[in-house]
């Protein structure tokens, strides 16, 4: 996968994808605190890609780079934007309907996804390793929502909104590495917030609503780090392969355990802390594996 990585340098992919990590954490538990505050879900989608919008297009206007959004390929800008705003839907629906160390541990089921997508749409061969992967990362999945279990129950709709998000981010990261082979990050972002915006501001007279001052804040503090964490992560993967530097996400949990606790109160079930080591596990497996093969096809080459 190494080969269709635009400019490759691992440690800053994995620098920069830590800090996406920590970016994308706080802005789930903002997303989450406008939810228990009575924000509309589509609503806090139009602010954050408006604002997202008026931020790259400011920043990029300041700077006299405008000439970056340049493309000519609109259509795969329209298709990551259909898929991109549609994955929205399901991962902010996940982080409302489901603590967030419960909707952060799911979400690290998009490598698998990956993996089932690398087969599905580039026919790779997948071997034991990886497909082992798979079946460790879902079972912890299954040991987390303990079905049958006398435990606290995780909601079943909430974890399959949960999945259904981490196989859209997996297809996204795919549209996003091709993307950034001829486009640049900045034209990535651009044209995903100004394709969906229109689209959630036809949607937004039905579900705004009025908010006091604190609420706009949280709302707006929302938009800024979703717009922070989309050019993070749209980077990330211009200098490194989504399936190796998508470790550095598992860092997320941290910071979603800690926010769960003194935000919300809430304290992560038992069994989450033996699921979610398996979902860890097998993802660095997955990235060890895809790292050797990488190394493996570069030797290869040489010869």
């Amino acid at each position: 996968m190494d080969g269709s990585i635009a400019h490759p340098r691992p440690m800053l992919a994995l620098t920069i994808r830590l800090a996406t990590a920590g970016t994308l954490a706080t802005m789930a538990m903002l997303v989450k605190l406008a939810g228990t505050r009575g924000v509309h879900l589509a609503e806090l989608i139009f602010w954050r890609q408006a604002i997202t919008l008026v931020c790259v297009t400011a920043i990029l206007a300041i700077g006299g780079k405008l000439a970056l959004i340049k493309t000519q390929r609109m259509s795969a800008h329209a298709r990551r934007a259909i898929y991109g705003l549609t994955g929205m839907f399901f991962v902010y629906g996940a982080v409302m309907l489901l603590p967030l160390a419960e909707a952060t541990t799911i979400s690290f089921t998009t490598p698998f996804f990956a993996v089932m997508l690398s087969v599905i749409l580039f026919g790779e061969k997948v071997g034991l390793y990886r497909w082992g992967a798979v079946v460790l990362g879902f079972a912890g999945v299954l040991v987390i929502m303990q079905p049958g279990g006398s435990g606290t129950l995780i909601d079943p709709f909430g974890a399959a909104v949960g999945l259904i998000a981490a196989f859209l981010v997996a297809l996204i990261s795919f549209q996003i590495q091709d993307l950034n082979k001829t486009e640049n990050p900045w034209a990535i972002v651009f044209w995903f917030t100004a394709l969906s915006t229109p689209v959630m501001a036809l949607i937004l007279p039905f579900v705004i609503g009025p908010h006091n001052a604190e609420t706009w804040a949280i709302i707006i503090a929302m938009a800024l780090f979703g717009a922070l964490a989309q050019i993070l992560l749209t980077t990330s993967l211009r200098f490194g392969s989504a399936a190796v530097i998508i470790v550095m996400d598992y860092t997320s949990l941290l910071w979603a355990t800690l926010y769960g606790a003194l935000v919300f109160s809430n304290t992560p079930p038992a069994a989450l802390w033996i699921g979610a080591p398996l979902i860890i596990s097998a993802g660095l497996l997955i990235a060890y594996r895809e790292r050797s093969m990488a190394r493996k096809s570069a030797k290869e080459a040489v010869r």
